[in-house]
C-alpha cells in the first residue's frame, strides 16, 4: 500500500490529473468548486497495472494555503511535482520543491501537463530544461519527468507506468507495532458516527482496538476501517485510512491529533533536533525568534533556541531546541518544517533527534553540542532499540547482527534497553549478544499484550463458565510462530497478567461464576450423581440436564471428574473410590476389572473408565489382567 501526493503551483492542473488518473474528483468543498481551486486536501485513490493499489493526497498550490499543503505531504512515499508546460517553474513550484526536499520525500515524478495546449517542441524541451534546473541538488534531481495531458489523457498510460516503477524500487513501510495516524479529516456520517482520516505509518490498525487521541488524550474504540472506501479488519502501514470511533464525537477533535493505541507515545513540548535553513531564504536565523512548526499534520508556534552560534545563515545546517506552544507527538527522525508567522515564508526544516529532552540546554555548552552530535549518528542503545523495532522479535543473536555493533557495545546497549524498560525478555535467559533468548522492543510488546488480552478477554466475555480459551486455539488467533507465542505466554504468566491450567489460558482476573439459575441446575445435577454415586448419569445425561457450559465448567473446576469421555464422577465419589482401590492394593498388591466392579456394585464400563483414568493419573499400573499400585 503506498501513499502518494502532489506538489506544484496554483492552476498547474493537479486536481485534474488526479481525476484523470481516478476518475475521482479531490475538490471536495464547494468554495473548491466555486473557485476551481484546490483549498484544503483532497484525496482519490487507483490501481497501477501491476495490481498495486496507491492513494493520493492532492494539495493546494496557492500561496494562501501553503500551510494545509504542508499537511497532505506529510507521509507520503512519493511526490508528483506538477508543472503546467505554458507556465513552466512559478514562485510555489521552487516553494514546493524546497519542501519536498527539506522533507527528504523518498521519490518523485516530474509531470509535464497540459501539453496540449503547446505544440512547439522546442517550448517543451526548454520547460524541461527550466525544471531540471530548478530541481538540481534536491531529492527530486534524478526524478523521471513525463508529459502528459488530462484533457486529451495522453501521456496517462506512461504516467501510471512510471509510478509502478518508482514505487516497486522503494521498501515496504515496516510494522513496528506502535500504529500512528496522523488526523487529516474529521468528520460524521449519518449511521456510522465519527470518522477520522490519515496516512497510517509505524504499526497497523485493528477493528476493536482501543485507541487514544494525542495530544487531547481522549480515548475511544476502533468501531471500523475503511482504506480506499473499502472495508478492511486490518489498516496496514503506508495506507490512507479511514477510521470508524465509538465514543467520541467529531467536535471533540481536529487535524494535528494522533490516532495511537494507548500508552506507546507521549506528547511533548520541547524537543531537539537538527535545522537546515534555505539558500533562499530571506534572512538569518535568530535565537528565540517566534516559527510556525509543521510535524505530520500538526501546527504550533514555536520559539527558537540556537544553539552554539547566536544566527544561523541561509543555506547552513544547526542545533536547535524548540519550546512548542502546543504538544506535538513526534519520535526520534520524525521530519519537520519550520515557516515565518508573518510574512508567511517557508525557512527551512529538519528532523527530530530528541523528542524528550531532559529540560533546556545551555546553549553554547560544548558537551550538550558533542551528545547531540552523537545523538544525531545513533547511540549503540539507539541502534539496536531501532534493529529490535524493525524485527518485531527476533533471538538477541538476530537483532546484534541487525544493528552491526560489536558484541561489547551491543552488551552494554541491551543492558540499558532493558533496565530502560525499552527492550522486553520474553524468555528466561541473558541478554547478552550471543544467546537466542528471544526480546522485543516495549511498543511491539504492549502491542502483542494488548492483542492477546483482547482476544481473551472476548472469549471470556463469550464462554464466561470456561477456564479459557484453548492454548492452540489461541496461538492460531495471534498468528504466532511456536517460540515467540510460548515466550508470550511466559512473560505475560510471569508478570501475572495471565494464568495457563490444563491446556486452557485465562486472564489472571478471570473466575467462573454461576448464577441462580445455574445454580439450581447444578444442584439438580449433584442429586442425580447422590443417588447413584458409582453408577452415574452419562456425559449426555448430564449435559441434557444442566447444559454443555456448566458440565464442562464443573469438570475444569474439579468439581466433577472426568474419567473418559463419557464417564463422569462428583469429586467426592471419585475420591472415594480412589482411597477404597488403594486400600486393596495395599492389602492384596493388585486388583482385577471385575474385582473393582463388584467393590463398587457398579457395571464393568464405570470399573474400567475409573481404572483406566487411575492409570492415566499415575495412581495404578496395569500388570496383565490386574491393577497394581504405582509407587
Amino acid at each position: 500500500m503506498r501513499v502518494i501526493g502532489t506538489a506544484g503551483h496554483v492552476d498547474h492542473g493537479k486536481s485534474a490529473l488526479i481525476e484523470a488518473l481516478t476518475g475521482i474528483h479531490p475538490d471536495r468543498l464547494k468554495e473548491e468548486q466555486d473557485r476551481q481551486m484546490t483549498i484544503d486536501l483532497g484525496f482519490g485513490w487507483l490501481t497501477l497495472p501491476d495490481g498495486q493499489e496507491v492513494g493520493i493526497v492532492d494539495v493546494p498550490g496557492h500561496r494562501d494555503f501553503i500551510e494545509n499543503m504542508l499537511a497532505g505531504v506529510a507521509g507520503i512515499d512519493a511526490v508528483l511535482l506538477v508543472v503546467a508546460v505554458d507556465e513552466g517553474v512559478m514562485p510555489q513550484t521552487r516553494e514546493h520543491i524546497a519542501i519536498v526536499d527539506l522533507l527528504q520525500v523518498r521519490a518523485g515524478i516530474i509531470v509535464l501537463t497540459k501539453t496540449d495546449l503547446i505544440s512547439d517542441r522546442e517550448w517543451l524541451e526548454a520547460v524541461e530544461i527550466d525544471v531540471k534546473t530548478a530541481v538540481e541538488g534536491t531529492v527530486l534531481e534524478r526524478a523521471p519527468i513525463v508529459r502528459v495531458s488530462a484533457r486529451s489523457r495522453v501521456g496517462l498510460d506512461a504516467l501510471r507506468a512510471t509510478l509502478g516503477r518508482v514505487l516497486a524500487s522503494e521498501t515496504d513501510r515496516p510494522d513496528l507495532g506502535r500504529p500512528r495516524l496522523p488526523i487529516d479529516r474529521v468528520f460524521s456520517m449519518s449511521g456510522f458516527g465519527t470518522i477520522v482520516t490519515g496516512t497510517l505509518s509505524d504499526g497497523s490498525l485493528r477493528i476493536g482496538d482501543e485507541i487514544q487521541l494525542l495530544p487531547s488524550g481522549l480515548s475511544g474504540r476502533i468501531r471500523g476501517l475503511q482504506t480506499h472506501r473499502k472495508k478492511v479488519d486490518q489498516a496496514v502501514p503506508g495506507s490512507r485510512t479511514a477510521v470508524n470511533i465509538s465514543g467520541l464525537s467529531a467536535d471533540q477533535m481536529g487535524r494535528g491529533e494522533v490516532l495511537i493505541h494507548p500508552g506507546q507515545y507521549e506528547s511533548t513540548r520541547r524537543i531537539d533536533a537538527r535545522v537546515r535553513l534555505l539558500s533562499g531564504a530571506s534572512s538569518p536565523l535568530l535565537h528565540n525568534r517566534e516559527v510556525k512548526v509543521f510535524a505530520g499534520t500538526s501546527e504550533t508556534a514555536a520559539v527558537i533556541r540556537l544553539l552554539g552560534r547566536e544566527a544561523l545563515p541561509p543555506g547552513q545546517e544547526g542545533w536547535i531546541q524548540l519550546e512548542l506552544r502546543n504538544p506535538l507527538v513526534c519520535v526520534r527522525g520524525d521530519a519537520f518544517i519550520l515557516r515565518r508567522p508573518s510574512p508567511g515564508e517557508t525557512l527551512g526544516g529538519g528532523r527530530v533527534v530528541d523528542p524528550h529532552p531532559g529540560g533546556r540546554h545551555k546553549r553554547f555548552d560544548k558537551e550538550v553540542l558533542e551528545g547531540l552530535d552523537a545523538l544525531a549518528q545513533g547511540s549503540p542503545a539507539d541502534v539496536l532499540f531501532e534493529a529490535a523495532l524493525a524485527l518485531g522479535a527476533a533471538p538477541m543473536n538476530d537483532l546484534v547482527a541487525r544493528s552491526h555493533l560489536t558484541p561489547a557495545a551491543a552488551e552494554s546497549a541491551a543492558v540499558q534497553l532493558i533496565q530502560d524498560g525499552r527492550l522486553v525478555l520474553l524468555e528466561r535467559g541473558e541478554s547478552t549478544p550471543g544467546t537466542d533468548a528471544w526480546a522485543m522492543a516495549r511498543p511491539a510488546w504492549q502491542t502483542l499484550e494488548q492483542r492477546a488480552t483482547r482476544i481473551l478477554a472476548e472469549y471470556h466475555g463469550r464462554y464466561p463458565l470456561r477456564a479459557g480459551i484453548p492454548r492452540e486455539e489461541l496461538k492460531s488467533r495471534l498468528h504466532l510462530p511456536a517460540r515467540l507465542f510460548n515466550g508470550m505466554i511466559h512473560k505475560m504468566s510471569t508478570e501475572n497478567a495471565l494464568r495457563e491450567a490444563s491446556h486452557a489460558i485465562a486472564l489472571a482476573t478471570h473466575e467462573i461464576r454461576f448464577d441462580q439459575q445455574q445454580r439450581s441446575e447444578i444442584d439438580r445435577l449433584m442429586r442425580r450423581f447422590a443417588e447413584n454415586p458409582y453408577g452415574p448419569p452419562s456425559l449426555k445425561e448430564c449435559q441434557d440436564l444442566a447444559g454443555d457450559e456448566i458440565v464442562a465448567a464443573l469438570v475444569s473446576s474439579g468439581q466433577v471428574i472426568a474419567a473418559s469421555s463419557e464417564v463422569l464422577f462428583r469429586k467426592e465419589d471419585y475420591d472415594s473410590m480412589v482411597a477404597k482401590i488403594r486400600a486393596v492394593l495395599e492389602e492384596k498388591g493388585q486388583i482385577t476389572l471385575a474385582e473393582t466392579r463388584d467393590l463398587f456394585h457398579t457395571s464393568r464400563k464405570f470399573a474400567q473408565a475409573l481404572l483406566e483414568h487411575l492409570d492415566a493419573s499415575g495412581i495404578t499400573r496395569r500388570s496383565g489382567d490386574s491393577r497394581v499400585l504405582l509407587r
